[in-house]
C-alpha cells in the first residue's frame, strides 16, 4: 500500500462472528479501523473477512476513502460539541494548551489520530466501543473549516 507512512492505523476492536449453516459454523471477523495523519485528517472503518489481516486491510481501505478533515485551533477543537449517535452519548470540549487528551479509549484513539493534542471528552451514553467510535467521527464531521478567502 503506497502512503502507509503517511498514516497511522489503529485496530480499536476485534469481533469474532459466526453463521450457522447446514455444513456447521461459518466463522468470520469484524475489525474497527482508525486511520489519521495527526495532521486533522482521520478516517474509521469496518472491515470483515474470514481472517482478521483481510478484515484489517478492508477496514483501513474504507477508512482512507472516506476521510474528513477536522479543523484544530491552538492544538484544539474549535467549541463544544455534544453528539448522539444510536445509543451513543460523546461530549468533547477544547482545552488550553498542557492539557493533554482527557478522553476514554476509543474516544481518545479518534482524537489522537486526528492529530488534536488539547480535549477534554465524556462519554456519556453506552460503553460499546464500535458506536463510541463512531459518535466521536460523527462530532469531529460537524466542524465547518473556513476559507481565508
Amino acid at each position: 500500500m503506497n502512503g502507509n507512512n503517511e498514516f497511522n492505523e489503529k485496530v480499536i476492536s476485534v469481533n469474532r462472528v459466526s453463521k450457522k449453516t447446514t455444513g456447521g459454523n461459518k466463522i468470520g471477523f469484524s475489525i474497527l479501523v482508525i486511520v489519521g495523519d495527526k495532521k486533522g485528517r482521520v478516517g474509521v472503518g469496518l472491515g470483515k473477512a474470514g481472517d482478521v489481516s483481510k478484515a484489517i486491510k478492508k477496514g483501513s481501505t474504507y477508512a482512507r476513502k472516506h476521510l474528513i478533515n477536522v479543523p484544530i485551533v491552538n492544538t484544539t477543537i474549535p467549541h463544544q460539541v455534544l453528539m448522539k449517535q444510536g445509543a451513543a452519548i460523546v461530549l468533547l470540549k477544547p482545552a488550553p494548551p498542557g492539557t493533554g487528551i482527557r478522553a476514554g479509549g476509543s474516544v481518545r484513539a479518534v482524537l489522537e489520530a486526528a492529530g488534536i493534542k488539547n480535549i477534554v471528552s465524556k462519554i456519556l451514553g453506552t460503553d460499546n466501543q464500535t458506536s463510541n467510535v463512531y459518535a466521536t467521527f460523527a462530532a469531529l464531521k460537524k466542524f465547518k473549516i473556513k476559507n481565508n478567502g
